[in-house]
């Protein structure tokens, strides 16, 4: 098929490269020169696995190309899909101001019998409304359809190879017939292909997200607990985790989650359940209890310093909100840092990817070490914050010999206290009793 994929952030990126990677031929627009510019050169402007080889390949075989013009790059698309940004506006709620603008845009150069596919992630009526601004602007009945994205960052390239399931809201059955002949290569190993209402498809996205933001900050707030009781999450998490009920897929206590998709989709359900009359206690919890995991080692620090940290030297390992991105939205490093700035704290950081994005918004306020050994050097303590596997097996000896204090605190629980006793450190976790 002919695909144009207006807007190239994260979704719409691996979005085109994948369909260009399934045989279809694929044009992704942008408004941003710079970007698109970069992209034809084969820059990649975020970091996920495997997406640049995949790029490279497919613009080298011709199925792959970017553009600014957005009437070339839709006049001829059988499937035009929208993955523009929806950031969290001042209310809470998705900010589409850059949706309608596209949706204007596209309008006088679409093929009468294209299919326009939401990708981004949008409110519930979103899709209406595209619908009725088409009618409004080309003199017809567009079809428009909802295809939410399930992507993981850092397996971005793996989840839309080999989705769970492929989720589509349509009005006419024809529609689903098109957008099921475009993911059959995806679907191989009969994974469901499954079709709903527009209003459906919306709302199964948020629902996604805010279920999954509800077993992190869940386990978080039980690990909490357990500390105050003298139980260990890891042992609670493998007895809850064997009912079948229950499962273990994001039961990992922690620092809590960021990222683009999370505290966005949980703040807008939030605003669309108030707007309609329902009330949100659940989502509210869900994000108070995640905010306020992510001063969880604020407390601790404060403590162990006895409320003085001017003059000390904290070294942190970890700024990206998760491994295998380099994505920083909403990341618990960020607000730990903040806080040990304010406290007169000297900060020095390390990330396999993530520094340069946290140089843009931080400058020279923190020292940059390209060695997670360089981090620990004369450090009053070491604090984890992401659990890239670079920092699963370091040399605990040489740390103990560079560190000026060996005292780390851990927020992805990713070493043995007892183990970590035995070296000689002190040692914090989240849920999990110190060995004393």
């Amino acid at each position: 098929m002919k695909i144009a994929v207006i807007g190239t952030g994260y979704v719409g990126l691996v979005t085109g490269t994948c369909f260009a990677d399934s045989g279809n031929n694929v044009t992704c627009i942008d408004i941003n020169e710079k970007k698109i510019e970069g992209l034809k050169r084969g820059e990649i402007p975020i970091y996920e696995p495997g997406l640049a080889e995949l790029v490279e390949h497919n613009s080298e075989a011709g199925r792959l190309v970017f553009t600014t013009n957005t009437a070339e790059g839709v006049k001829d698309a059988e499937v035009v899909y929208l993955a523009v940004g929806t950031p969290q506006g001042d209310d809470g709620a998705a900010d589409l101001s850059a949706m309608w603008s596209v949706v204007k845009a596209i309008a006088p150069h679409l093929r009468e019998d294209a299919v326009v596919v939401t990708k981004s992630t949008v409110p519930v009526g979103t899709n209406a409304k595209i619908f009725g601004m088409l009618k409004e602007l080309t003199g017809r009945e567009c079809d428009v359809a909802s295809n939410p994205e399930f992507l993981k960052e850092g397996a971005a390239i793996e989840d839309f190879m080999k989705p769970d399931r492929v989720v589509v809201g349509v009005r006419r059955p024809e529609v689903a017939d098109v957008l099921q002949q475009l993911y059959q290569p995806f679907l191989r190993t009969e994974k469901p292909f499954i079709s709903m209402s527009p209003e459906s498809a919306e709302m199964t996205k948020y629902v996604a997200n805010a279920l999954l933001a509800t077993k992190i900050s869940f386990i978080n707030e039980m690990a909490n607990l357990c500390e105050k009781m003298g139980g260990d999450i890891n042992d609670v998490r493998r007895g809850i985790g064997h009912d079948s009920r229950i499962g273990f897929a994001f039961l990992f206590p922690g620092v809590g989650y960021g990222g683009s998709c999370f505290p966005k989709d949980v703040r807008a359900l939030t605003a669309m359940s108030t707007d309609h009359g329902c009330e949100p206690t659940m989502l509210r919890a869900v994000d108070e209890v995640n905010e306020r995991q992510k001063s969880v080692f604020t407390y601790k620090l404060n403590e162990h310093f006895d409320g003085d940290l001017k003059g000390k030297t904290i070294a942190i390992w970890g700024l990206a909100f998760k491994p295998r991105t380099d994505d920083i939205r909403e990341a618990p490093a960020l607000v730990l840092i903040d806080w040990l700035l304010e406290k007169g704290a000297t900060v020095r950081v390390h990330d396999p990817e993530a520094m340069e994005n946290v140089e843009a918004e931080l400058s020279d306020k923190v020292t940059y070490c390209h060695r997670r050994m360089e981090t620990v050097e004369g450090v009053d303590a070491l604090v984890i914050m992401t659990e890239w596997k670079d920092y699963h097996s370091p040399d605990f000896a040489e740390m103990y010999q560079l560190m000026k204090s060996p005292v780390i605190f851990d927020g992805r629980n990713l070493y043995e206290p007892a183990r970590m006793k035995r070296r000689g450190y002190k040692y914090y976790s989240i849920g999990r009793p110190m060995v004393q």
